[in-house]
């Protein structure tokens, strides 16, 4: 496993790495959690991305290390069972990239994956799989070894089924059609910051709206943009109360007023009454920090945040957390 300082996960991972000690650690492990968990036993010990497919009751899960999972959720779950994950993709044509950002996009029946070079930044794609029988659907390269340095990172598809795939390194998003050809790119000024050192790790998560427009965080600062795709792809910077969103990372919708920022802490929940012109930060959740949250995801109306980093050996086990907010 590779990392690279584009990455806001080796940013964060190589932070948490040198400054919380082991004991400590094991003694965040061994605490009771204050809300449900769903444990996993998985082959890897990073899981970038977990999202949840309602209709075929499981969660599909994204390898740093390159591939798809899927963690099925029996009728008869029991809290205190460790659920076990089944490698549904793996292909040999991408290898030695990640799979980072996943959405799951019902109604064509697939599932979207971001893939990137997390070490060189020298390969970006997205791929599309049946969610029925996993074949790969398309394969499209969205920058390779003589363009700028890109890192792909999330994305979000629309209403007609078009992709958006965030770039973290240089700021822009790329336009992917439905049946996988590369559409457009989305450059504005607002994206890139006057100081070099907050573009590190720039446009991060990604969600589509309803109404239309696109949500996109830079993780630096914080900064949610809000991006009208009807209207020539029109930036607005949303004006945000209330607390910070920096480090923030992975993002879902909760409901059209509401968004979820998985990130440092855990986990904040925003809020917005005026179409996302403005929007404030209404209440936090901390759960296990030395697991690195990184993407959220909604099931039966409560959220659950991803958390990186696996524990334990040979066996990995993850944490798939309940987000419960408070202010």
């Amino acid at each position: 496993m590779a990392f690279s300082f584009c990455s806001t996960k080796s940013l964060i991972f190589l932070f948490f790495l040198s400054a919380i000690p082991i004991a400590f650690i094991i003694s965040l492990e061994l605490a009771k959690p204050t809300t449900h968990v769903f444990h996993y036993h998985s082959s890897g010990f990073f899981r970038e991305c977990a999202k949840w497919d309602d209709l075929n009751r499981r969660f599909i899960v994204s390898f740093l290390d390159g591939g798809v999972g899927e963690i099925h959720v029996p009728d008869d779950y029991s809290p205190d069972s460790v659920l076990q994950e089944v490698t549904v993709v793996k292909d040999v044509d991408v290898a030695g990239n990640s799979s980072l950002g996943i959405v799951v996009d019902r109604p064509r029946n697939r599932v979207l994956v971001v893939i990137a070079d997390v070490l060189g930044n020298k390969y970006n794609g997205l791929a599309s799989y049946d969610l029925s029988t996993w074949e790969r659907l398309f394969l499209t390269v969205l920058s390779g070894p003589n363009d700028e340095k890109s890192f792909a990172d999330d994305v979000a598809v629309d209403a007609e089924g078009n992709a958006y795939v965030t770039d973290a390194r240089s700021s822009k998003i790329w336009k992917v059609r439905k049946d996988g050809e590369f559409l457009s790119i989305i450059k504005n000024p607002l994206f890139i910051q006057k100081e070099w050192y907050k573009n590190l790790v720039a446009l991060n998560g990604i969600v589509y709206h309803p109404d239309g427009f696109l949500i996109v965080i830079h993780t630096f600062t914080g900064n949610l943009f809000k991006i009208d795709v009807t209207k020539g792809d029109e930036v607005k910077l949303i004006k945000v109360s209330g607390g910070s969103l920096s480090f923030g990372d992975g993002l879902e919708l909760l409901s059209p007023t509401t968004l979820v920022v998985a990130g440092n802490p855990s986990g904040r929940l925003v809020e917005s009454s005026d179409g996302w012109e403005t929007a404030s930060v209404v209440a936090k959740f901390k759960g296990p920090a030395h697991r690195l949250a990184t993407a959220a995801t909604v099931k039966d109306g409560k959220v659950y945040l991803n958390h990186m980093i696996g524990m334990g050996y040979p066996k990995k086990q993850h944490a798939i957390v309940e987000a419960v907010f408070s202010t």
